[in-house]
């Protein structure tokens, strides 16, 4: 039946007769291809644009950001108090490189600085800079890079701190601020060549004392002077008077067997 229908429909179709099957072939039209929009078309797509308008007040005023509050570690705390007391109450506070010391080392110098009332401490930097840069120590800032440690006193003891350090060369000094003021390297190695404060109080009181006693000497001076030459004065008219009676008296003496002669 198939066959004879092909057969049939690829032989002309005779008047009034429609065949059984018929295959017809569609063909659909391809409509993907892009094509450029016309100029005058994307002008005026792009003057008819929607634009949104901007709000009067910007996003970040009506609704400000919410900051997270970390709250401090209470050992921070403890640290930060800790620094401030030292600063505080240290007249001499030098700051050192720490390099790898061996701990044998390291507690033997601590135990030779104890012995001069000189502490040793540890701070981290994230502690003790904030910390400088709103005192008065802020010029210290640049000294506080990498690991560090501080020598500190409630007393100025220069020289037995420079002669400990001697001994350990893995422990650098980089400066010090010794009664509120800052020194470098150098400076302290000056400062510890000075005399201490008694020695300069003594001199200082030898000056003055020298300088008064030389005052006082200086108007005593004319006084002295007038009155050595009046005592001088006196005893010259005393001793001249004293001569006019003797010589008067030996006159008187001659006179008196030259009368009595003539009265014989």
């Amino acid at each position: 039946m198939a066959a004879a229908a092909a057969l049939g429909c690829r032989a002309p179709c005779r008047t009034g007769w429609l065949p059984t099957l018929q295959i017809v072939r569609h063909a659909k039209s391809v409509t993907r291809h892009w094509k450029a929009m016309h100029f005058e078309r994307q002008k005026l797509m792009a003057v008819t644009e929607y634009i949104a308008p901007k709000p009067a007040v910007p996003e970040k005023c009506i609704a400000p950001r919410i900051k997270a509050v970390e709250e401090e570690n209470g050992y921070a705390k403890l640290l930060r108090l800790q620094v401030a007391e030292t600063f505080r109450d240290s007249k001499m506070i030098a700051v050192c490189q720490h390099n790898f010391t061996p701990s044998e080392e390291m507690l033997l110098m601590k135990h030779r600085l104890r012995k001069h009332n000189i502490h040793v401490k540890f701070f981290p930097n994230e502690i003790v800079r904030p910390y400088l840069s709103v005192s008065k120590y802020k010029n210290l800032l640049p000294l506080f890079v990498g690991y560090n440690l501080m020598l500190v006193s409630p007393e100025i003891k220069v020289k037995e701190m420079l002669r400990i350090l001697k001994n350990v060369p893995q422990i650098n000094l980089l400066g010090a601020c010794i009664d509120n003021t800052i020194l470098s390297n150098q400076g302290v190695i000056n400062y510890s060549k000075l005399p201490t404060v008694e020695i300069t109080q003594g001199q200082v009181v030898g000056t003055l004392s020298l300088m008064a006693s030389q005052t006082c000497g200086l108007l005593q001076h004319s006084s002295v002077h007038l009155t050595a030459l009046l005592d001088q004065y006196i005893k010259q008219q005393s001793g001249g008077a004293g001569e006019a009676d003797g010589k008067a008296g030996e006159g008187q003496a001659e006179l008196g067997p030259a009368k009595s002669s003539a009265g014989l």
